[in-house]
């Protein structure tokens, strides 16, 4: 039953499969539908014999598990799916799926990959007994399943305060040409109470925004509620560790709420957003001649033949192509296997020789395939240093953080005393949304072009598809991608960072929007601002 962390990373893009396209086989069905029980008591205290129970209170609940039996072994259920497919095959392509319903309602679809749970378990067992909730991380599937349930998928607005009914579907699925889904195995269902929060009124209310912002004041008006229902679900920790929000309309400050223990003064370890400043730096450097574009060879820069795993590949890799994340090293930082991940790179004592020594990923094709390698940042950052005058850190301030007036900001650099591209630059949430407007400006501001309008629109364009989901692109160092918001569709660059750090900007709506957050090693950081920005903030500005 186990199934590691990394795993649950990846559940945003694959397990959840929707309904729509499945095959449901209901003439295949089986002996009996089994029934699900509930459990409060903790899943691993083994001396106490398991006792079940109808009712759930929550918070006070902190643990929940299911049990169900089975006339025969998942396996046996999966062959009648595809009956010619060996166990192997099977297993490969098939698990159990999930339903949760809240009051009558489907909630939440999965449909667990492979990786979760044992072959023994699948192909022998017939008594399953699964945790849902437990106070601490544990490395059990159904407990990443309940998290994404609750935490990406809004589960947590759905069990609102008051009493619900929580009913648990289990069926058989095999992916085939199609999505085919055999009959019901087990369900259950249980009363669930929850009970909200207090909140402290100061908490919700809307912050007022102090005098010496550096911005003027907005006097546009939005939907007040909506922004205090988002302060409540912060407060309580419904949307966790989210330090700032800042909302520029038009030029103008119209939000500027702090959370956390966070102010206006305080400098954010945003982590990747930096990555966006990388290339603003290296547009820059190209609009003043230090470096002729971005269409230049590594090889321009450094002796590639010096490093290991030299390539005629490796020769043909441009600087725009790491602009892209698609350069076509062995390096992908969504792939925890992959030679060039990020964590590899930290402790060495030389991040360019780390990213330059790495081979070439033969699968990949050079500008179109995207990988997220922050290695090679570092080397655009490193670029950038050796081209300009008095380096990359002295260059940027002169070049925009003065210009900008931010004059309160932390580097975090390389091991060789470079100013660290990979991400960790450090600004006040006011400060990031300055850069979030210039971009809004087509590279001005205060009527001097601080980057041309043209290397915004090719950061901004949508350069290489990213294998997220349907609307997610990348441009230069920006990423791109879709809100809908009640049906209608709003296009925004942005730039992100772990921890669900945000500076958004919105093509055809007057909107800079900064949201900057602590939630490090959660997996739905970034889910939980989309959840966000479609339910709260991006109505609270539009529909009022």
């Amino acid at each position: 039953m186990k199934f590691t962390f990394k795993h649950f990373v990846a559940l945003s893009y694959v397990l959840i499969l929707s309904c729509k396209n499945e095959t449901k086989l209901s003439a295949q069905q089986s002996d009996a539908i089994h029934q699900i029980q509930f459990s409060t008591q903790d899943f691993f205290d083994t001396e106490k014999e398991v006792t079940f129970t109808s009712q759930l209170q929550m918070p006070s609940d902190e643990n929940l598990s299911i049990q169900f039996d089975l006339t025969e072994p998942l396996v046996n259920d999966l062959k009648k799916l595809e009956p010619s497919w060996s166990h192997e095959e099977l297993l490969n392509s098939g698990n159990f799926q999930f339903k949760i319903y809240v009051d009558n309602t489907l909630a939440f679809t999965q449909n667990l990959q492979s990786g979760a749970g044992t072959q023994e378990s699948k192909t022998k067992q017939l008594r399953h007994r699964i945790p849902l909730m437990h106070p601490e991380r544990i490395d059990y599937w159904g407990w990443y399943m309940w998290l994404r349930f609750m935490k990406m998928s809004g589960g947590q607005d759905k069990l609102s305060a008051g009493e619900h009914t929580l009913k648990i579907e289990v069926r058989p699925y095999v992916q085939s040409s199609e999505l085919k889904v055999g009959s019901l195995l087990a369900q259950g269902e249980i009363q669930v109470k929850i009970t909200e929060t207090s909140v402290p009124q100061n908490e919700i209310s809307i912050q007022a925004i102090l005098p010496n912002s550096g911005w003027p004041l907005s006097k546009a008006s939005y939907d007040t509620t909506k922004i205090k229902s988002l302060n409540k679900k912060i407060a309580q920790n419904r949307f966790e560790a989210i330090t700032s929000l800042v909302v520029i309309k038009d030029g103008e400050l119209l939000l500027e709420e702090y959370f956390n223990g966070a102010t206006r003064d305080s400098l954010h370890n945003t982590r990747s957003v930096g990555k966006s400043f990388a290339s603003t730096m290296m547009g820059i450097a190209i609009d003043e001649g230090y470096i002729k574009n971005e269409n230049l060879l590594l090889s321009e820069f450094y002796n590639l033949e010096s490093f290991d795993h030299y390539s005629k590949a490796k020769s043909k890799v441009t600087l725009k192509s790491l602009l892209t994340m698609s350069s076509g090293f062995d390096g992908d930082d969504d792939n925890y296997d992959s030679p060039g991940n990020e964590e590899n790179m930290y402790p060495t004592d030389d991040w360019v020789k780390f990213a330059l020594d790495l081979p070439m990923d033969s699968k990949k094709e050079i500008g179109k395939d995207y990988a997220y390698f922050t290695a090679g940042v570092v080397v655009l950052g490193d670029v950038i240093h050796q081209s300009v005058p008095d380096g990359l850190v002295a260059y940027s301030d002169r070049k925009l953080f003065a210009p900008l007036g931010i004059e309160k900001y932390k580097w975090q650099y390389t091991p060789t005393n470079v100013g660290n591209t990979a991400g960790g630059l450090q600004l006040r949430s006011l400060d990031y949304a300055k850069f979030g407007q210039l971009y809004k400006n087509n590279g001005k501001w205060n009527n001097q072009q601080l980057v041309s309008e043209t290397w915004v629109e090719k950061s901004f364009t949508k350069q290489v598809k990213q294998p997220y989901n349907d609307s997610s692109f990348y441009g230069y160092l920006f990423w791109n991608r879709i809100y809908t918001v009640h049906g209608k569709d709003y296009e925004v660059s942005f730039s992100t960072g772990y921890g669900g750090n945000k500076i958004f900007i919105f093509k055809d709506i007057p909107y800079v929007i900064v949201i900057t957050a602590q939630a490090f090693g959660l997996p739905w950081a970034h889910a939980q601002v989309d959840t966000m920005m479609i339910n709260y903030i991006l109505p609270a500005l539009l529909e009022h």
